[in-house]
C-alpha cells in the first residue's frame, strides 16, 4: 500500500485535486499511466480516461487503444479515444513528431474538459522524467528555470505521479498484476530523451548509486531558488516592462544598477516571451554597443533595440526574421526551429546521407557571417545533384508544399547565395566533394 498512500499524500499536499473534482486521466497504455489509473480508482477519485492513438506504430498503436479502453471500462470510467493523423500534421506544419503530437493531444484534452466538465487533466510523468528533462535542457543550453525539471502543476494540468520513481511504478504494476504495454520507440536512441535515459543516466548511477535521490533533492532546491528569483523579477518587471496594446517596451534604465542587468533581462524576456539565452546574450551586447535597430527573434516575438530600450512585438508574416550567424555561432533560430552548427574535418564524416534535417557544407566555400531568413520571391538556388538554377518558388510548388508550410520556410544564406533550403535540400555549389577538407555540419531541430 506504500504507493497508494504516497499517491494520496502527494495529491493532498500539493492540492492537485479533491474528491469533488472530475479528473481526466491521460492514459497511453504504458506502465506509468496504467498505474496512475489504478491508483486513482483505488483512492476513490471521480475520473474519466482519454487515450490518444497517433497511428505512428501500426498494430502496436491499435493494441494500446484496445487495452486502455478495456481497463477504463473495467473501472467503470468514461472512455474517450481519438485517432490523429500525426504524419499528415507534421507535413502540414513542418513540426517534429514530438511537437505535433504534443500540440494535438493537449488541444484535445482541453476540448474534453470543456465539453464534459472535467476540472483537472492528469499526466503520468514521474520523478525520473523530471531528472531526464534536467539533463536534456542542460545539454541544449538553458537558464535556471530549465533545470527545475517538470512542474507538478500548470493550470489545470497536474502530475500526480511525480513523487514516484520508474522502479516504484513498475514494481507496483507487477505486484498488483496491472496490465501495461511497452512502447517500442522507448528503446530507440534516435530520440534525445532515450539517449539520456538509456545511456547517460545508467552511467551516472554506476558512479553514484544514490543518483536518483540526490537529483530529486537538487531539482527541489533549484525549484525553490527559481521561485525566489521569479518573485524578485516580478518586482523588477513591474518597474521596467510597459505595455501599450500589443507592444511591450522594456525600459532598461529602470533596472536597478545593483542588479545583474543581463540576467534580469534574460529572465524577463525568457519567461514572458520565450527568448533563448544566447539570443538574449546577443541582444545585451547590442545594447552595450548602442546598436539601435538590431532585431532578435523568439518563436512568435521579435525584440528590437531602440535607443537603450528593448521593444517587443509579435512577428508578422511579412517579417523576414533575418538573423546573423557569425563563424563562432553554435546555434541560431529559424521560426519554430533551432539550428546547431558544428565544424569538423572531412575525415570525421562517415555518412554523407544524414537526412533532410542535416546539412553537410564545404566550410571553405562559405562567406561569413551567414544569414538565416524566410525565403522570398525571387530566391533561387542550385538543387543538390543538379547543375542548373531553379526558382525556390517553383521548387516548393513541385514539392507540393502547402501555403502554411511555405510561410514557415527558412533558408541559410552565404553572401547572396542560398546554401540550404532548411529541412529540404542543399545547394549543389556548397555540398561537400572529394576536394573538401573542412565541413560545417548544420542540424535542424524543432523547438
Amino acid at each position: 500500500m506504500f504507493l497508494l498512500d504516497a499517491f494520496e499524500k502527494h495529491i493532498e499536499e500539493n492540492k492537485l485535486f479533491t474528491h469533488d473534482d472530475k479528473v481526466l486521466l491521460t492514459v497511453s497504455g504504458g506502465v506509468d499511466s496504467m498505474v496512475m489509473m489504478s491508483l486513482t480508482a483505488a483512492a476513490g477519485y471521480h475520473f474519466g480516461v482519454a487515450h490518444c492513438n497517433f497511428q505512428l506504430r501500426g498494430k502496436e498503436s491499435d493494441e494500446d487503444e484496445v487495452l486502455v479502453e478495456h481497463e477504463a471500462k473495467r473501472y467503470g470510467a468514461e472512455f474517450f479515444n481519438k485517432r490523429f493523423d500525426t504524419t499528415g500534421e507534421m507535413e502540414r506544419t513542418g513540426e517534429s513528431m514530438e511537437m505535433a503530437a504534443r500540440r494535438l493531444r493537449y488541444a484535445w484534452f482541453r476540448e474534453l474538459c470543456d465539453e464534459h466538465g472535467y476540472t483537472v487533466i492528469a499526466i503520468a510523468h514521474h520523478s525520473n522524467d523530471s531528472i531526464e528533462t534536467f539533463f536534456i535542457n542542460m545539454l541544449r543550453g538553458t537558464g535556471l528555470r530549465g533545470l527545475t525539471g517538470i512542474t507538478t502543476q500548470v493550470g489545470r494540468v497536474v502530475r500526480p505521479m511525480m513523487f514516484a520513481t520508474r522502479k516504484d511504478i513498475h514494481d507496483y504494476a507487477v505486484a498488483h498484476r496491472i496490465p501495461f504495454r511497452e512502447d517500442s520507440s522507448n528503446r530507440s536512441t534516435k530520440y534525445l530523451r532515450n539517449k539520456v535515459r538509456i545511456g547517460l543516466v545508467p552511467m551516472l548511477k554506476e558512479i553514484n548509486p544514490q543518483f536518483t535521490t540526490i537529483m530529486r533533492r537538487n531539482i527541489s532546491r533549484l525549484s525553490q531558488a527559481q521561485d525566489f528569483i521569479t518573485s524578485a523579477i516580478n518586482i523588477v518587471k513591474s518597474e521596467s516592462l510597459e505595455q501599450q496594446g500589443d507592444i511591450y517596451r522594456l525600459k532598461v534604465a529602470n533596472i536597478r544598477p545593483t542588479l545583474p542587468r543581463n540576467y534580469v533581462i534574460y529572465e524577463i524576456l525568457n519567461s514572458e516571451f520565450g527568448f533563448k539565452g544566447d539570443v538574449v546574450d546577443a541582444l545585451c551586447h547590442a545594447l552595450d554597443s548602442d546598436a539601435t535597430g538590431r532585431r532578435f527573434y523568439a518563436r512568435e516575438w521579435v525584440a528590437v533595440v531602440d535607443r537603450g530600450d528593448v521593444v517587443i512585438t509579435t512577428v508578422t508574416e511579412d517579417d523576414s526574421c533575418e538573423t546573423i550567424v557569425e563563424k563562432n555561432t553554435m546555434r541560431s533560430y529559424a521560426g519554430g526551429s533551432v539550428l546547431y552548427y558544428e565544424y569538423c574535418n572531412i575525415d570525421f564524416i562517415d555518412n554523407l546521407d544524414q537526412g533532410d534535417n542535416v546539412a553537410l557544407l564545404d566550410a571553405d566555400k562559405l562567406k561569413f557571417p551567414l544569414k538565416v531568413r524566410r525565403w522570398q520571391d525571387g530566391d533561387w538556388f542550385v538543387p543538390f545533384g543538379m547543375s542548373g538554377r531553379k526558382k525556390l518558388s517553383d521548387y516548393l510548388i513541385d514539392k507540393k508544399v502547402s501555403m502554411a508550410e511555405k510561410s514557415r520556410q527558412f533558408v541559410l544564406v552565404s553572401g547572396d547565395d542560398i546554401v540550404w533550403v532548411i529541412g529540404r535540400r542543399l545547394d549543389d555549389r556548397f555540398a561537400i566533394t572529394r576536394r573538401t577538407e573542412n565541413v560545417l555540419r548544420v542540424v535542424r531541430d524543432t523547438l
